[in-house]
């Protein structure tokens, strides 16, 4: 094994954590390594700290949020005009087993049509149970079914690699091939779905996307995101809707546009309106739902309005 590989990780005001991380990857046993650091504007210190800890680790300024797709996509242009032949893209929120870039290195020679590996993610509150493998997509429910979800090891279940829609973006090896083949993640997304569309777009260019068992790390879970369950739920709304887009054509496109749209916005309505009256009337607190509601609609607006990037205010309270 003589490949070089690049390690990516995306920091956003997330110093100690990203710390954690860098220092679980001082610890791997394969050598020939290049780690780079993408810090995505932050304000808590943490260009100063990381410079002083890991002077030996490229660090990228973006200078200021571009999300996970566009933070991630200025590590992964970097490492493309560099010798490298696998780019690992983790979250900054993990920590790594030793052995995971031997682990995907043989993934990939055992499975030389494979052009995207994913890791074995456990909780890291819960060092024995899953976090996710990815997902399958449910034609049926317009949605992704996570594989392995919160699920217990038995040591037994999950110890084949197996082949999925896409692979969790908390910790991905890829080929440099694929980007080469298919581009960068979609920047458009900020955060949530790109790690879907990038493994649909590779997938339909014919290059598999699988499991490796023996690659493990431990997850934190959405430490880097901080706007709370409503401006995750506008994200989710928005970037489904743009995902299907991208992602389908024709009239099967046209289809599940309008199902999810013309179904979801009439509950929507109602549902807010009803936390609303109950609040006013019983005069119980339901503002968090009601916030929720909001984040969904302005979601589904934005979509159609074209709004995407950064997204809405993290308070949606006020929208109407």
């Amino acid at each position: 094994m003589c490949s070089k590989v690049a390690v990516i990780v995306l920091n956003w005001n997330g110093k100690e954590d990203t710390i954690k991380c860098l220092q679980s990857l001082q610890k791997l046993s394969y050598k020939d390594l290049e780690i780079i650091v993408v810090d995505n504007g932050s304000t808590d210190g943490s260009q100063e700290a990381l410079k002083t800890l890991f002077p030996k680790y490229t660090l990228i300024e973006s200078g200021e949020n571009l999300g996970y797709a566009g933070g991630n996509n200025v590590g992964i242009v970097y490492a493309l005009k560099r010798p490298i032949e696998y780019l690992f893209i983790l979250n900054n929120d993990t920590v790594v087993d030793p052995a995971i870039i031997e682990a995907f290195l043989e993934g990939f020679k055992q499975f030389p049509s494979v052009g995207i590996l994913g890791s074995k993610i456990y909780l890291m509150n819960e060092p024995n149970r899953f976090d996710h493998f990815g997902g399958r997509w449910n034609a049926k429910r317009l949605d992704f079914e996570y594989v392995g979800y919160r699920q217990v090891d038995d040591k037994k279940s999950w110890e084949i690699a197996i082949h999925l829609d896409y692979v969790c973006g908390a910790g991905i090896m890829v080929h440099r091939s694929v980007f080469e083949t298919i581009g960068l993640f979609e920047s458009r997304f900020f955060l949530f779905c790109e790690e879907t569309d990038f493994c649909f777009r590779a997938k339909r260019a014919g290059f598999d996307v699988m499991s490796c068992p023996k690659a493990v790390l431990w997850h934190k879970v959405s430490a880097s995101f901080t706007g709370g369950k409503a401006h995750s739920t506008y994200f989710y709304w928005r970037n489904r809707l743009l995902w299907i887009e991208r992602n389908f054509n024709g009239p099967i496109r046209l289809l599940y546009l309008s199902k999810l749209i013309g179904k979801n916005l009439s509950i929507f309505y109602v549902s807010r309106l009803y936390c609303q009256l109950t609040s006013l009337i019983l005069r119980r607190g339901n503002n968090e739902k009601i916030n929720r509601y909001n984040a969904a609609l302005f979601g589904i607006k934005d979509y159609i309005m074209r709004r995407f990037g950064p997204g809405r205010s993290k308070n949606f309270m006020n929208c109407h």
